[in-house]
């Protein structure tokens, strides 16, 4: 008993000493000398500085009758207004700007092509069986004159044909992020001749649409000829001659106005891809499905313009 008691003397004087001077270690031992962190240089990319638009002055937007509208601007793509933006609806001719990018990219403007068949249906610029004339100009029968003949031409001499073609742009949508977005042909056209609806039809949305537009903007050559009220072409030889006009009402008659493309069929109603520059400022407008695109896009541009201010934002980081 006494040599127990003896031990645990011991025990608890050893554990006393320890408690008094504790051993040393890495955990509990204090740096004499500062070690500076390691650190790793890490590029971080400068945010461009852009004006973005402010409503400032609040005023509601017009009355549209159309299903789906946009005003996108153009630098920030910041969505201004949107009405049903993200609807699935039939965009008409307003296809054809798609048509064009993708011609764009694998014709080039000199390239004669010649004409085999000849889709007379609807809008056109009046192609005959054998006529040979310029990527150029077909494409100016596409732009100014929304010519169903001139996209069918496009798309038929491209390589795999029609088929080729659709999928080209089809790509293409995917490529620019248009996920709600699918073509069904070259010319926008939803039913026969005779009014029979497609069993396959072209969709988009009025988001998707106005990005398109902007991409397409960018393309100097798209850009003069979205913007042209009216051009002569002619064929290879000179003596074949089309007279071709922009269906677009609003060319000449609202300040500022440079395109894009317009849209009809009995089943999309009206429709309007529009990009107007005032000041430096550019503004994309979309109306699908509207009973009076031109009359509604200009209500939507002015109501843009007066109520707007762009103001610079700087990022935080």
């Amino acid at each position: 008993m006494r040599t127990l008691k003896i031990k645990r003397a011991f025990l608890f004087f050893l554990g006393f000493i320890f408690f008094l001077f504790p051993g040393q270690s890495w955990y509990l031992t204090v740096q004499s000398v500062y070690q500076p962190p390691k650190t790793q240089a890490i590029e971080i990319p400068s945010l461009p500085l852009t004006d973005y638009p402010v409503n400032v002055a609040k005023t509601e937007t017009p009355f549209l009758t159309a299903q789906a509208a946009v005003v996108m601007d153009r630098d920030s793509a910041v969505l201004m207004y949107g009405k049903n933006e993200q609807v699935k609806l039939l965009p008409a001719s307003t296809v054809k700007i798609m048509t064009a990018l993708v011609a764009l990219d694998y014709y080039d403007l000199n390239n004669i092509l010649t004409v085999e068949e000849v889709n007379g249906q609807g809008q056109d610029m009046k192609l005959v069986k054998g006529e040979e004339i310029s990527v150029e100009n077909l494409m100016y029968g596409v732009l100014v004159a929304s010519a169903n003949d001139a996209a069918s031409v496009l798309a038929q001499k491209y390589p795999g044909g029609e088929q080729g073609f659709m999928a080209a742009m089809n790509d293409k949508a995917k490529e620019l992020s248009l996920n709600d977005t699918y073509f069904a042909n070259p010319t926008g056209l939803d039913s026969d001749e005779w009014g029979n609806l497609l069993p396959a039809r072209s969709y988009t949305t009025a988001l998707d649409l106005a990005r398109l537009a902007s991409w397409a903007m960018r393309n100097e050559v798209l850009a003069k000829m979205v913007a042209t009220p009216r051009i002569t072409v002619s064929d290879t030889s000179g003596r074949r001659q089309h007279q071709l006009y922009s269906i677009n009402e609003l060319l000449g008659y609202l300040p500022g106005i440079k395109g894009i493309k317009t849209g009809w069929t009995e089943e999309a109603g009206e429709c309007l891809a529009s990009y107007t520059e005032r000041e430096g400022r550019g503004i994309i407008t979309v109306v699908l499905g509207s009973g009076n695109r031109f009359g509604e896009t200009a209500s939507l541009v002015e109501w843009a313009f007066s109520n707007h201010q762009w103001e610079k934002i700087t990022p935080s980081i």
